[in-house]
């Protein structure tokens, strides 16, 4: 059976460090803390949980959990990030995708994907030589609704079940969750930054009592956290298929000029 042997999460934003530099400089050196201990375990499979931006879906088709399924994906370029393409993991894909079907979770299989900032920033964290097979799971925060964290959780549980059930013997997995924290966007509270939820949050995730975060409702996250802040349901995700692990906030800075509470954390599994 497969093996999940790390699991990390990080904002998937950057900004200008211009009169920031001090804290930009920090998120920096935690995303490349990331990046180093997750290059460390020597994964077979990256499986980057994350919302996209619309770039690759539309909000008159829902489609809350989805993977991509392409051998190679070229990334769509947003933010001024390259276009050099990553290689995806079908095989991977869709079998996660028709075993959580088989469990009555719909996931959609999707071709054709282009992936924005929201996957290409945590990657370029994990994978800088662009060289991982890379599996993305989308749990999508953008749409209306969007999935609740009891059924992210699922989501991640069902993850942690096919690699341990249907991928082969000694397959390494490592998770990467993309998104958040608090942050509002094209809203008058645009700017705002909720320090003490995003870090009540991570502490959470980080103590063994990430489950708890379940009994949030997606109104709640949207009050506290914002209209980004829904993006927390990929970490959601990524907890669930490592139920009750520990680990330790690796960053955290409170930037409004980007708009965005900036955070990673890393779990021992």
């Amino acid at each position: 059976m497969g093996q999940i042997v790390g699991a990390f999460a990080t904002s998937h934003v950057l900004g200008a460090p211009d009169g920031v530099e001090d804290q930009a400089e920090r998120v920096f050196q935690g995303m490349r803390e990331i990046g180093a201990r997750l290059q460390a375990l020597k994964p077979d499979v990256l499986v980057v949980l994350t919302s996209d931006h619309l770039n690759n879906f539309r909000v008159d088709v829902p489609a809350p959990f989805a993977v991509a399924t392409d051998a190679v994906l070229t990334p769509y370029g947003d933010m001024g990030l390259p276009t050099d393409p990553i290689p995806g993991a079908p095989d991977f894909a869709l079998g996660l995708a028709a075993f959580c079907a088989e469990q009555g979770l719909p996931v959609d299989a999707m071709e054709g994907v282009r992936p924005d900032h929201g996957v290409m920033i945590p990657h370029g964290v994990a994978d800088p030589a662009r060289a991982l097979p890379t599996a993305i799971f989308y749990v999508n925060s953008v749409l209306d609704p969007s999935p609740a964290p009891a059924q992210c959780w699922t989501a991640g549980a069902l993850l942690k079940r096919f690699v341990e059930q249907r991928r082969p013997a000694d397959e390494r997995v490592a998770l990467l969750a993309g998104g958040g924290l608090s942050h509002w966007l094209a809203v008058p509270e645009e700017g705002r930054v909720n320090e003490d939820w995003d870090r009540w949050f991570m502490e959470n995730l980080v103590s063994g009592h990430a489950e708890e975060l379940t009994r949030l409702t997606n109104a709640e996250i949207l009050e506290a956290a914002g209209n980004g802040g829904l993006e927390v349901a990929a970490w959601i995700a990524m907890a669930g298929a490592v139920p009750h692990a520990r680990g330790e906030i690796l960053y955290y800075e409170s930037l409004p000029s980007w708009a965005s509470g900036m955070g990673g954390v890393a779990l021992n599994v």
